[in-house]
């Protein structure tokens, strides 16, 4: 996503006067087929709740509900000098984060790399010298020549991974359009810390977490009405805490049942059955197509990395199927290669403060080659809205589910990714949504706020290692695997 600062846009009223019939006919049929109305929401947000408890239980269900070993809230003093290492879906961050005496005080140091596509789908063995890469090169730049102890490190590894302890992760499934073989099945902590071994770099994994998680960890240090952590990016998941005794499927290791452990939903695979949620034409040929049909059906409609693909995949079959209603005898040969666009495109599209949408018209035309009339850019226009406004409000039914099925009335709920950050007024319109399924009334001020993580990924890795540290200290040893060798960090 490209930085969008925010603009006041004037009043568009009566811009539609001087579009012609057939177009206004189309975007009323584009309405039509985008808009989900709060009984859609409700429903949505009913069968959610009941596929939430589901993957809780012992036989599971699309999504995975994933015990992360996160055994309750920071309480503001931890301590001490971490790594993070955050590898999302298009950036890999490197942090160092000292925890300060201050309570909730921290210092940062980071650097930021590019994710390469070409690694999305390489082998196992690139992926983790990459990583290494970064990591060695942050090292060498902010402590060269110093003799280093061995640093703990919270690595962000923001795909569904089973947890039997918090220091490993077997990964369940690749998404956000990476494939890489040799990985999946596989406890991906030991082919990391090989790679890292094999280079001599001080450094071990105390903590493997997941993006959410970390947002839900950092969020909770400087605000205790934080109760649900999200990402809204180039994909979409949510973490909350919950008490043991409300997760059958670890009853077998007789845990406390009102000890609190945080929870990495991975609703992004919310009704992979296709039960609920209203798919389109669009959405149907998204999944086909992508590595992997059938899997995180949520995700595809409403994350960042899916958004500028449905909108180019609607524009193409105007072009086809209803010929000489948009772009007539323009090259339209640009448009047609397979995710193109991306959500920035919609957002700036959204974003045009012009009557005349003389930014849309001159984006088509930078961007695609093509000279778009005035016309076809309000249909432009009101696509974007649209499928952006379908994204918001669909996503506020996961934050919506998880406060039903625990009896929140009222909380925090803090989020990161690109499309919350810079998506315009996807905040408001999530929380619209919210208004509806929660059935606040008219004079109700929002109840459940979502507001931007400062740093939630980074933080949190940086917070959940030296809270793993102080459990292994405590003697608190659930979920940690390599108990002995964190005793050389402390």
């Amino acid at each position: 996503m490209v930085g969008i600062g925010p603009r006041r846009r004037p009043s568009r009223k009566g811009s539609m006067a001087d579009v012609p019939k057939d177009l206004l006919q189309q975007i009323k049929e584009l309405e039509d087929l985008f808009t989900v109305d709060t009984v859609k929401l409700k429903q949505i947000v009913d069968h959610f709740v009941k596929e939430l408890e589901k993957g809780l239980s012992v036989e599971g269900g699309n999504i995975p509900m994933n015990v992360t070993w996160v055994m309750g809230f920071p309480t503001g003093h931890e301590q001490g000098t971490f790594l993070a290492l955050d590898m999302g879906g298009t950036n890999l961050r490197v942090c160092e984060i000292v925890l300060t005496e201050e309570k909730g005080e921290f210092d940062i140091t980071q650097s930021k790399y590019r994710m390469p596509e070409e690694l999305k789908t390489g082998t196992s063995e690139e992926l983790w010298e990459y990583l290494a890469d970064c990591l060695q090169q942050f090292i060498e730049y902010h402590h060269d020549g110093e003799k280093l102890h061995t640093l703990p490190l919270g690595f962000t590894f923001s795909y569904p991974a089973t947890q039997h302890y918090i220091d490993h992760g077997i990964l369940q499934r690749w998404t956000k359009g990476f494939d890489i073989d040799g990985v999946e099945g596989k406890d991906v902590v030991p082919l990391f810390e090989e790679v890292l071994k094999k280079r001599g770099l001080p450094i071990k994994v105390a903590a493997l977490i997941n993006d959410t998680t970390g947002t839900l960890i950092a969020s909770s240090y400087t605000d205790p009405e934080m109760k649900i952590g999200c990402i809204f990016g180039t994909g979409v998941n949510a973490a909350y805490m919950e008490n043991v005794g409300s997760v059958p499927k670890i009853a077998h290791m007789n845990l406390p049942p009102d000890m609190p452990v945080a929870i990495n939903c991975e609703y992004g695979a919310f009704d992979n059955e296709h039960v609920v949620l209203p798919r389109t034409q669009y959405d149907i040929i998204i999944d086909r197509d992508s590595p992997r049909p059938g899997q995180q059906a949520f995700e595809k409609m409403t994350a960042g990395l899916y958004l500028g693909e449905i909108f180019r995949l609607v524009l193409i079959d105007l072009i086809d199927n209803k010929p000489g209603l948009i772009f007539e005898n323009q090259d339209t040969s640009k448009l047609r290669k397979p995710y193109s666009l991306d959500a920035s495109f919609l957002a700036a599209i959204e974003e045009d403060p012009f009557e005349n949408l003389q930014e849309t018209e001159e984006l088509f035309e930078r961007e695609l080659g093509i000279k778009a009339t005035k016309g076809e850019l309000e249909l432009c226009r009101r696509l974007a809205e649209l499928i952006g406004t379908r994204a918001a409000r669909l996503s506020a039914c996961g934050v919506a589910a998880i406060c039903k099925k625990k009896n929140i009335e009222s909380c925090h709920v803090g989020a990161d990714g690109s499309v919350f950050t810079k998506y315009p007024h996807f905040k408001a319109r999530g929380a619209q949504a919210l208004r509806e399924i929660l059935d606040w009334k008219p004079d109700e001020k929002d109840k459940v706020i979502i507001t931007a993580a400062e740093d939630g990924s980074g933080v949190g890795a940086a917070l959940i290692a030296a809270l793993t540290l102080d459990r292994v200290k405590a003697g608190n040893l659930a979920g940690i695997r390599d108990a002995g060798d964190m005793k050389t960090l402390l």
